[in-house]
């Protein structure tokens, strides 16, 4: 009696038969394989979804970018400020010393023209006595003597 089992996988005696069947029947189960691909494909494409963006992975550089941006132009407007302020400064102090300048020229302008007025008034009293002063207690007394 023959062994109705033999060693082949599908129990099939003869190869040609098993071979055939083989053939048919791996490539109905690449067709179902593909079937069912294009079926689980067809519907992950089609099924709603939600659109996520990673908004959260992005969001801190924007706001750094602007509060960069924000502290450059605060930076170089306070920057600007000041240097405008240390100008007015230096153009308030350099004007307060021209003024004290024209103010010590004409203290010495008007202590020169009193002092030039004394020296000619002092010059003037001794050009115009009658008796210079040297002959001055000559002259007194002739006038209490006047009368011999």
């Amino acid at each position: 009696m023959m062994n109705k089992f033999d060693d082949n996988a599908d129990g099939l005696k003869e190869p040609a038969l098993k071979q055939a069947g083989s053939a048919e029947e791996l490539e109905q189960a690449l067709k179902d394989f593909k079937s069912s691909v294009d079926a689980w494909s067809e519907a992950a494409y089609s099924r709603p979804r939600m659109g996520t963006r990673e908004v959260r992975g992005r969001s801190w550089r924007l706001a750094l970018g602007w509060a960069m941006g924000c502290l450059l132009v605060a930076g170089s407007v306070s920057g600007g400020l000041i240097e405008r302020q240390h100008h007015q400064e230096q153009a308030r102090i350099a004007a307060q010393q021209r003024a004290a300048e024209q103010q010590r020229e004409l203290r010495a302008q008007k202590t020169a023209g009193e002092t030039d007025e004394a020296l000619l008034a002092g010059v003037d009293s001794d050009v115009s006595r009658q008796v210079p002063s040297a002959m001055e207690p000559l002259a007194q007394m002739m006038s209490d003597d006047g009368t011999k």
